[in-house]
């Protein structure tokens, strides 16, 4: 295999990585934005949840960063496809991850309760709305969009933002990547909180790890059924061009191909269910940090499922098959893959080390903030 074609999976192994990476640290963050109202009855309750994030959330967005600087570098066809495809939903997300700081920096800036009130909803939609946006967005990739390119590989849509946000299969994604984010930041709650956010969020994140089971073996049985895509030619070693080079095949069934040619890939969702399943078990057992990692565990499954399901697909086309984004033509350049490896390589690390670093510095339990600390959110 040439080296331009290893570079190209090693990229979408990467960008696999990140996207776990994000969904795993924001997608906590997320939820305990989602919980604070519910697990916080009191104002200061509502305090100490924001208190056990707080430090982290800025730090834990740079996974979005690399997430869309990666897709931006490495798969450029993919970026300007997808960020043009989802532009609404785009603003969406963008939004509401805005409105998310400023509610941190504002929301016991007044002592007012319609103040805080209002904040605490803010908290709410910032943290769910974006996971079920997260979600919903695999969904509609699995589907297929409906987009093509002209003959001078002009982008052209059409699909309306209904059609590909408001559809059953894609509610349900986005309904289970809510729930993991719920189980995720309960379990945050959990190993950092006291009671009565402790029972609280332990109740919730069983809740929302056991909705991610159900979802998730829906999910599957739908895709199960799915009108997929096959890839009957195009090779690895391909230019990065949409427009031609290769041919695609509408199969039903198509996305358990990759399942049938290499049985070895079901641990994949295995591991999905497995990291659900024990994750809901360790939390009634009353062992967050266990439950945490299997949390993360679940996350790694559910994105590898969707990945090992359509590679080499990235974004299918249900206008034009063969024009469908894959592995092989929405790369770009060799000698662009082959900087971004190398300084993937080097900050990568730094990235992971500080962030485990951070964790370990403020680590143990936080306390309700007292009415006059100003130092706390």
């Amino acid at each position: 295999m040439e080296v331009y074609a290893i570079l190209k999976i090693f990229w979408w192994v990467l960008l696999g990585v990140l996207l776990m990476g994000l969904a795993i640290m924001v997608g906590m963050d997320m939820g305990v934005g989602a919980l604070m109202r519910f697990v916080g009855k009191t104002d200061g309750e509502r305090r100490e949840a924001l208190n056990i994030v707080g430090p982290h959330w800025d730090g834990n967005q740079v996974w979005f960063i690399l997430g869309g600087g990666a897709i931006f570098a490495a798969f450029p066809t993919l970026y300007a496809t997808s960020f043009s495809v989802f532009y609404i939903v785009m603003i969406l997300l963008l939004f509401s991850m805005i409105m998310r700081p400023v509610a941190f920096e504002y929301r016991s800036k007044v002592a007012a309760h319609k103040w805080r009130e209002t904040w605490d909803w803010v908290f709410l939609i910032s943290g769910a709305l974006p996971m079920i946006i997260y979600g919903a967005a695999i969904g509609n990739i699995l589907e297929g969009v409906g987009f093509h390119f002209g003959w001078d590989g002009q982008y052209y849509q059409t699909e309306s933002f209904w059609g590909y946000l408001l559809n059953p299969f894609a509610i349900l994604c986005g309904l289970t990547s809510l729930s993991l984010a719920i189980y995720q930041g309960g379990t945050m709650l959990m190993m950092r909180g006291t009671d009565p956010i402790y029972t609280r969020a332990k109740n919730y994140a069983s809740v929302g790890g056991l909705a991610a089971v159900v979802l998730f073996l829906i999910g599957g049985v739908m895709v199960a059924g799915m009108t997929g895509y096959a890839l009957t030619s195009g090779n690895p070693d391909m230019p990065a061009n949409p427009v031609s080079g290769q041919t695609v095949e509408l199969v039903k069934g198509a996305w358990m191909g990759n399942y049938a040619a290499h049985p070895i890939l079901w641990i994949v969702p295995l591991l999905a269910l497995a990291g659900m399943i024990l994750g809901v078990l360790a939390l009634r057992a009353k062992k967050p940090i266990l439950g945490w990692w299997l949390g993360a565990v679940a996350w790694i499954g559910t994105i590898g499922t969707v990945g090992v399901s359509m590679f080499p697909f990235m974004m299918p086309s249900s206008d034009n098959p063969a024009q469908s984004l894959t592995v092989w033509n929405a790369t770009g350049s060799e000698y662009n893959l082959i900087w971004m490896t190398i300084f993937a390589l080097i900050f990568t690390p730094i990235i992971i080390s500080y962030t485990s670093w951070c964790f370990y510095v403020m680590r143990g339990k936080v306390k309700t903030p007292s009415a006059q600390d100003d130092h706390a959110y």
